[in-house]
């Protein structure tokens, strides 16, 4: 689709080595850029996030790792890229998501994702769920399911409706600036609604 054609020419401008690099991709399907990646990548992780499993093991077939994005079992420095599409809009504590990519991120790495900025260039970003301390859910909104990889019945709920201003929330989470990508050429066959690709890149150590 046109979005998963925009982020791989930024991966590729981004990270032009990305084949011989350290990857970790959340909740990757099984087309597109996730196939590519975990077919051409020498070092590739997949997880996606099962509460049934415990945090850090792989599932029965060996096919993913089972990973929260807000506490991941991963050493400081694992990864050269991380890559999300379409992840961070089912995340509760966004925040501390964001803070734990660069945790795992080499100096120099960057977390290059997608994620449906609904409200655009003037728009909020805005919860419409979470969580509360007693593990229940609240419904700030009606309640909204995008594909899950792992649970094709259900889905994902979504929890954020970004703007352009989740570069501030990204800003104030980590220090970290970050650039908002957008394509359109249709000799390429990009050209569509939600296009945007964000890069947060961490600083190098040099």
């Amino acid at each position: 689709i046109p979005r998963e054609r925009s982020l791989m020419v930024v991966i590729d401008e981004e990270c032009p080595n990305w084949r011989q690099v350290s990857i970790h991709e959340s909740s990757p399907g099984e087309r597109g850029v996730s196939r590519l990646l975990a077919e051409q990548c020498s070092d590739y992780t997949p997880t996606q996030f099962d509460p049934a499993i415990a945090l850090g093991q792989w599932n029965p077939g060996k096919q993913w790792r089972n990973e929260d994005l807000e506490r991941q079992t991963f050493a400081d420095e694992r990864f050269d890229l991380v890559i999300s599409q379409d992840v961070m809009e089912h995340v509760f504590d966004i925040e501390a998501a964001f803070r734990e990519i660069m945790r795992t991120l080499r100096p120099g790495g960057a977390h290059i994702f997608t994620t449906p900025l609904v409200n655009g260039r003037d728009g909020e970003s805005r919860r419409s769920a979470r969580r509360l301390e007693d593990g229940a859910i609240e419904h700030l909104e009606p309640a909204e399911y995008h594909g899950n990889p792992i649970d094709l019945e259900k889905g994902s709920l979504v929890t954020w409706k970004y703007g352009y201003d989740i570069v501030d929330i990204i800003r104030e989470a980590t220090g970290l600036e970050t650039s908002i990508i957008l394509l359109d050429d249709m000799s390429r066959g990009i050209q569509g609604d939600y296009l945007e690709v964000l890069v947060t890149r961490k600083p190098s150590s040099e």
